[in-house]
């Protein structure tokens, strides 16, 4: 079975942009692991604000990948993702059972939430970036329902002073 993993840069505080959406704050000095990762999947799952966020960064940044945004009004498909307004759950366990690489859920913070409740996330790789911002859009919804264990796999430290963890999580 296909993993679903999270690879993503966060605030020392725990937001993944400001809350305009602008991600200028990331460390764009070094790779940090990212060609690796990206080398191990072969799909991306988005929800459609992150995809429509991302189009505003001009080309489409994950070519070469199979492509689904999850969204209830954009439908169709077109040269880079196909969107998806079926059951999550039920699309997302279909496509773990085809063959193929692991698969990036890319974000946002909306859909990290649906996938950690339902259990369907099985790793977590956080880029932990040295900055407070103070407010922004978070990580991860605020939920008390949504308790999950991880287990640490992995930390690495960069002399930039970025952390990456990485868990697994404990369905």
């Amino acid at each position: 079975m296909r993993k679903i993993r999270l690879f993503i840069a966060s605030s020392l505080d725990g937001y993944i942009a400001r809350t305009s959406g602008e991600v200028d704050w990331l460390f764009t000095d070094a790779d940090y692991g990212y060609t690796e990762f990206f080398d191990s999947i072969d799909t991306v799952l988005m929800g459609g604000k992150t995809y429509r966020q991302i189009q505003e960064f001009g080309e489409y940044p994950y070519k070469g990948k199979k492509g689904f945004v999850f969204s209830k009004t954009m439908q169709g498909k077109n040269d880079d993702v196909e969107f998806v307004g079926e059951d999550i759950k039920n699309f997302t366990d279909k496509l773990r059972n085809q063959s193929g690489g692991d698969i990036w859920l890319v974000g946002g913070a909306e859909i990290i939430h649906y996938f950690i409740k339902d259990g369907l996330l099985d790793e977590l790789i956080l880029a932990i970036h040295p900055i407070i911002l103070g407010d922004g859009i978070p990580l991860i919804v605020r939920d008390a329902s949504l308790e999950t264990k991880l287990e640490l796999k992995e930390v690495k430290r960069f002399d930039s002073g970025l952390l990456q963890v990485s868990y697994n999580l404990t369905n």
